[in-house]
């Protein structure tokens, strides 16, 4: 059909479609390396666009690595063989409680430094949880989530009268001074010392820790109870080498 003209206005002429300019591609969203993942199970999602089968592959993938996740697969195992009803199941599978805090640290250099440290403590039903310091930049909640239960296991297993805890900071202490590491370990114990004590949950060493950190919060842990306190602490030889 011909185009109407009687209005003398010429029509928009428009091209094929093999000459139809594309649309641009979005702008990519750009991110702050400083924004940190607080969840890798939250993290690992796939896109929209990814296929179902692409997207299984990929949560299976993430699932793998993630120890809190391989933890609660080990313990639902073991629940079914034991027969465990739901109630205890809920109860023994997240952590009592969870601590997470800001460790402001003076750098020899003169500058300050801010590190992030976290203490949980998985069951408190047998006795007072226990459990390791880790400082390494791996560190994250998923990992002390999954080692402090694994602690309750082991603590249940021997019989021993603690439950389980497990702690750690973010930083490497290998690029640190004597110095640097003291003032960490003396800010991180008095940002956790509310839920630390012999009574309530014990540090013990662990991966780059060792017989003077723990030394380093048994006299900051004593100088706030105004009183030597050498329990609030385990190591070689007692209950924490079980780890």
């Amino acid at each position: 059909m011909e185009p109407d003209r009687s209005n003398g206005i010429e029509p928009l002429a428009l091209p094929p479609s093999s000459m139809a300019v594309p649309l641009a591609d979005p702008l990519p969203i750009r991110t702050s390396p400083h924004q940190r993942v607080v969840s890798r199970q939250a993290s690992s999602d796939p896109p929209a666009s990814m296929s179902s089968g692409s997207a299984v592959a990929t949560h299976a993938h993430n699932d793998e690595f993630n120890p809190f996740l391989s933890m609660q697969k080990g313990f639902d195992t073991a629940a079914d063989h034991l027969g465990l009803e739901q109630g205890v199941r809920k109860v023994l599978s997240m952590p009592d409680r969870e601590l997470t805090v800001n460790v402001p640290v003076l750098m020899d250099n003169g500058t300050v430094e801010v590190f992030t440290g976290h203490r949980v403590q998985h069951n408190t039903l047998r006795g007072p949880s226990k459990g390791g310091i880790r400082f390494s930049p791996d560190v994250d909640i998923d990992e002390v989530r999954a080692l402090a239960a694994w602690m309750t296991w082991k603590c249940s297993v021997v019989n021993v009268p603690f439950g389980g805890g497990k702690g750690g900071v973010i930083c490497d202490p290998r690029s640190m001074s004597i110095g640097e590491q003291e003032r960490l370990t003396r800010r991180y114990t008095t940002a956790i010392l509310d839920i630390i004590g012999p009574d309530r949950d014990v540090p013990a060493p662990d991966m780059n820790t060792n017989e003077q950190t723990m030394a380093w919060i048994m006299d900051t842990y004593s100088m706030h109870e105004r009183k030597t306190s050498t329990a609030v602490v385990g190591g070689a030889g007692d209950a924490s080498s079980l780890g």
